[in-house]
């Protein structure tokens, strides 16, 4: 599996993989303490993440829960959902979105690693409003 660059987006590492089919397959990390995206949906998309180390918490459609490592997640088109990292330790996890397409929103709107402050550039005032001016271009539906 080939990686793209990896970049962070929103507080959070992101690196694309190369994949063959008509889906999106992102791997990711969240840092201790670092809040997620704003409640979204998406109207296109198939989203699903598995938690590979750590806990995550997350919305889905109002409720709240808990996922840690080996727990799956399953977001159909239309779900209302975030998540946050509220532990202590760092959150490992994969990310898909089914049909391909969603990955350009990290490609477009992240800041490369190899950046001086690239996580704090990630979340800054700027890249915030950039995302919720541009996110319905990326069938990211915000639900501010």
């Amino acid at each position: 599996m080939k990686q793209s660059a990896t970049k962070w987006v929103l507080g959070h590492k992101v690196t694309p993989c190369d994949v063959t089919g008509d889906y999106d397959f992102v791997l990711g990390e969240t840092p201790a303490k670092v809040q997620g995206p704003p409640p979204h949906s998406h109207a296109q998309y198939n989203e699903t993440f598995l938690i590979t180390e750590g806990e995550m918490e997350f919305m889905i459609n109002g409720d709240i829960k808990t996922y840690k490592a080996g727990d799956f997640i399953d977001l159909p088109p239309n779900t209302v959902h975030t998540f946050n990292n509220s532990s202590d330790a760092v959150c490992k996890w994969v990310n898909i979105h089914s049909p391909k397409g969603f990955r350009s929103f990290f490609e477009t709107l992240g800041v490369p690693i190899e950046e001086a402050d690239s996580q704090m550039k990630s979340v800054a005032e700027d890249k915030i409003k950039l995302v919720i001016e541009t996110a319905a271009n990326y069938d990211m539906l915000l639900k501010l």
